[in-house]
């Protein structure tokens, strides 16, 4: 059934904490034109859980809804493996207890270095590993080098090591989120472009 530009917006989870059934509250609305002209309708919406914001668009007020920003990360791509698209959505589903969504992000980003052969050496030496075979670019090494990304310190409960937040939680996850696109989504819909327009017929 469509979703209505309704005054409470009906998720079944947040797009931003996962939060199951969130409680999305109305925070304002306004309609913007595009170049030509054309209204199009926003609603913004608050999530009580974790205080993300959520947009929705509308051709009218109480229409049903068209766009939805920021999208849900839930519907993964089938081109990740498995074991570590099974690691990430539980990352995602998880970042309201930030310890351990780290912990699931790093499994995740370690089965996808192991499905490219990387499988010895700390999860660190292995990301610049592949930023030297060029799966990576060198920026999303240093990425990696930017965040929390070592879950040792939560799996060892290091009593000096400080607790992870939220915000920590979710630039790990992004990050898990960008190296599955750049590792696996990508290249698969790039080679499936190319066999599409290999078996293209051409014109006499």
């Amino acid at each position: 059934m469509p979703r209505l530009l309704q005054t409470t917006l009906d998720l079944e989870r947040c797009p931003h904490c996962g939060v199951d059934r969130p409680h999305l509250q109305y925070r304002g609305q306004f309609p913007q034109p595009d170049f030509q002209g054309t209204l199009r309708y926003w609603r913004v919406y608050g999530c009580s859980r974790c205080a993300g914001v959520v947009s929705a668009r509308a051709s009218n007020w109480e229409q049903d809804i068209l766009e939805l920003h920021p999208k849900n990360n839930l519907d993964l791509s089938s081109d990740i493996p498995d074991r570590a698209r099974t690691f990430l959505l539980q990352a995602i589903e998880s970042t309201r207890s930030p310890s351990g969504a780290v912990m699931l992000a790093a499994s995740a980003v370690d089965a996808m270095l192991k499905a490219k052969n990387l499988k010895t050496g700390s999860l660190y030496e292995r990301i610049n590993l592949a930023a030297g075979q060029q799966l990576i670019t060198a920026e999303m090494a240093e990425w990696a080098h930017d965040i929390r990304l070592d879950a040792n310190d939560q799996r060892r409960a290091d009593e000096n090591a400080p607790l992870p937040t939220t915000d920590d939680a979710l630039r790990v996850v992004e990050f898990a989120l960008a190296l599955a696109q750049f590792m696996f989504v990508l290249p698969a819909r790039v080679q499936r472009g190319r066999q599409n327009a290999q078996q293209r017929p051409t014109t006499p």
